[in-house]
């Protein structure tokens, strides 16, 4: 397949990213990662990256294709590294198998790769072409690429409200404002993060546990909480931070956190914005109404003083979840 052809490689760079989003919530802090092996027959084999310590999304694909895997195809999400780390460099590994040609959606950002194995494959004599569906493997590897251009990790802020923006009734009660499909779908969101963070009041407040009740999840987030948890707390144990929140992030980040999700309350939501420090909205809207303004809102302080001043973002994606919406909301 030397060239190529661009829907070929469209299609099964389509094909890597559904293997990569596969095993999201079992890779981290390494990023889920799919790779494709293939020549002129079709698809000679596939493969996503492992959990930490296993074998990247390549190696998985070129083991599985074996001799075949000489002068074919590769098609990888995420630009293959060039660095020992817990395992042998991916680019050695192509190279040695006698790859032809690999395409990848994205360039990693790492420091440790950042383009030297896309040269280390060009001085072997691979042929590579580079930012295939890049739009949509940068949306599915967003916490990752994130992370490893700041430092910090790329966050999340979700929360369930009523169609007229109430989060609890005016004597605090909130269960269950959405559907049993949406709080199914807001623990898969659970499961895709590294850690969950709430603040002490909410602790105090509702006790959470903050924790994947999913099927059996491959691990279960950290728990972190803003300020001190009572000793007893569901949430122990935890992580207890305070200070700007930007330190928190930098704190987080260096602990290996790619995605934080902030479930609140109303306060600490409201900081996260103020902060400009939310890269994604997940809002369930559930199709009650409280019919009045001594509900608890989403965020409580001062907002915007004029609509000049609004944090505006884009809409990522409406879908009907049981009864209820989930809207997405990206910032940038």
């Amino acid at each position: 397949m030397r060239g190529g052809h661009p829907a070929v490689d469209a299609s099964m760079m389509q094909h890597a990213l559904a293997l990569g989003e596969a095993v999201r919530g079992e890779t981290s802090p390494n990023p889920w990662v799919g790779a494709v092996v293939v020549d002129d027959t079709g698809v000679v084999a596939s493969g996503a990256t492992e959990p930490p310590g296993g074998r990247h999304a390549e190696v998985v694909a070129l083991d599985a294709a074996g001799a075949r895997a000489r002068d074919a195809t590769l098609v990888v999400t995420l630009e293959p590294c060039n660095h020992i780390g817990r395992t042998p460099a991916c680019t050695a590994r192509i190279i040695e198998a006698g790859v032809r040609r690999v395409v990848v959606g994205v360039v990693d950002p790492d420091s440790h790769v950042r383009g030297s194995g896309l040269a280390a494959l060009r001085a072997a004599g691979v042929e590579v072409t580079i930012g295939v569906l890049e739009g949509e493997v940068s949306r599915s590897l967003a916490p990752y690429l994130h992370h490893r251009r700041t430092g910090r990790p790329y966050v999340v802020l979700k929360w369930a409200q009523s169609l007229d923006g109430r989060t609890a009734a005016a004597d605090g009660s909130s269960r269950w404002i959405t559907s049993e499909a949406a709080r199914r779908d807001a623990h898969a969101l659970r499961a895709e993060s590294d850690a969950i963070l709430v603040g002490a009041g909410t602790v105090r407040a509702d006790d959470p546990s903050l924790t994947v009740r999913l099927g059996t999840p491959a691990r279960q987030p950290l728990r972190v909480v803003l300020g001190h948890a009572p000793p007893h707390a569901r949430v122990q144990p935890c992580i207890e931070l305070a200070g700007p929140l930007e330190d928190v992030l930098v704190d987080l980040g260096a602990r290996g956190v790619l995605q934080l999700l902030v479930e609140g309350g109303a306060s600490v939501s409201r900081e996260f914005v103020a902060a400009g420090l939310v890269d994604r909205f997940v809002v369930y809207v559930a199709p009650v109404l409280f019919g009045g303004d001594d509900g608890s809102p989403a965020m409580r302080g001062p907002g915007a003083p004029t609509i000049d001043d609004v944090a505006r973002g884009r809409f990522v994606s409406v879908v009907r979840v049981g009864e209820d919406l989930r809207v997405e909301v990206e910032t940038q």
